[in-house]
Parts: structure tokens; C-alpha cells; sequence
């Protein structure tokens, strides 16, 4: 579905949004239950920039009006809010810590990850989940996972996480069973990192 917001036109959404919201969701979960296995989403949506097609998907697929959502300024543009007020219907918050889904269109602008909401004793579930896009899911520094999920250790090549990453990582995993989950992106592809999991480079 497609409209127009503010006299300009929307980007559409899924062609069908019932089948292409179940084919994004079967893919996100499989990138979250099996970290470090790329995931190409067969369904995608038109993005407005500068969202890949993937994110859009993840928006559109996890998104609704009960889920606040903080965007870094890159993706802060009339298109994008837009695009998601009216698909997805969520509120844009302006501080990270009350969002439970940030979108993070480049990683140089990204807070460090104490800076989003971790959850709490009773509802950890309510943490923030950070969807950062990244520059290739299929080439760059090699990063080893470990943990839940993963039968003795997975391989994943990415490039363009942020600087000092690793150790905001190793201190966001410290908190377990709180903090920050993560899906990397790229073009039609994501990458699931739970909080449970153990990233070295």
C-alpha cells in the first residue's frame, strides 16, 4: 500500500502485507535463532533512502504503534518517518533509551549501546533492539560467534561496525538475561545478534 503524506508521495510497503510480514518474520527469527547465518529476506518493500530494503522489511514486519522508535540522523528524514508513521503506524522518539527498536543508517552515528534500554528484572523483553545497516554482510573483518544457538562456533565477515564496537558488545553482554539485541543489515540480507551471544575479532 502506498500514499501520500505531506504532499509528497510514500514509498509502498509489501505488495501483500499479511504474506510479506510472515516471509520477513519467518527470516528474522532465523537470523536470530541461528547467530551468525545470513539471512536473504525473500519479500522486500521499496525503502526510501537511505533504508536498505531489508530494514524496511524489519519496520514494516516488527513495527506498530505500540513500539517506539529512535532513528539516528541519517535516517531523520521527511521520507523515512513518514514512510513509517504511515506504514507502520509507530511513534519517533528522540531519546534512545525509551525505544524499543532503533534503525541506525550509519554506523558512525550510532550511540554507544549503554545508551539504549537494556530492559529490566521483570521484563527484559522490553529492551531495545538496534537494526544497524551495515556496508557488507558478505565482506570485511571476520568476527567469531560463540553461545546459545550455535553448536560450537560461526564465522561471520562484516564491515562497517562502529568503532570500539567489540567492547561495547563484551559489556552489553554482561548483563544477560538484560540488554541490547542486535540485526545487522545490508541490501536484502540480515544478521541476528542476540545479547546472549560472544563476538571476537
Amino acid at each position: 500500500m502506498s500514499g501520500t503524506v505531506g504532499g509528497h508521495d510514500l514509498a509502498p510497503g509489501f505488495a501483500d502485507p499479511v504474506l510479506g510480514s510472515q516471509s520477513a518474520f519467518r527470516g528474522v527469527l532465523e537470523a536470530m535463532s541461528r547467530p551468525g547465518r545470513v539471512v536473504t529476506l525473500s519479500t522486500l518493500p521499496t525503502a526510501p533512502a537511505p533504508l536498505d530494503p531489508a530494514t524496511a522489511a524489519l519496520a514494516l514486519t516488527l513495527m506498530d504503534f505500540d513500539t517506539p522508535l529512535w532513528l539516528d540522523d541519517a535516517a531523520t528524514t521527511d521520507s523515512v518517518t513518514d514512510y513509517l508513521k504511515f506504514h507502520c503506524g509507530c511513534p519517533v522518539t528522540g531519546e534512545p533509551d525509551t525505544a524499543r527498536f532503533a534503525i541506525v543508517a550509519d554506523a558512525a552515528l550510532m550511540p554507544p549501546l549503554d545508551a539504549f534500554d537494556p530492559g529490566n528484572d521483570l521484563y527484559p523483553d522490553q529492551s531495545t533492539t538496534v537494526i544497524l545497516q551495515m556496508k557488507s554482510l558478505a565482506e570485511g573483518p571476520r568476527l567469531r560467534l560463540t553461545g546459545p544457538g550455535i553448536e560450537r562456533d560461526a564465522i561471520a565477515t562484516v564491515d562497517g561496525l562502529p568503532a570500539g564496537f567489540l567492547d561495547q558488545w563484551a559489556a552489553n553482554r554482561t548483563l544477560y538475561p538484560l540488554g541490547v539485541d542486535m540485526i545487522l543489515t545490508c541490501d536484502e540480507a540480515v544478521l541476528g545478534l542476540p545479547r546472549s551471544i560472544e563476538l571476537e575479532g
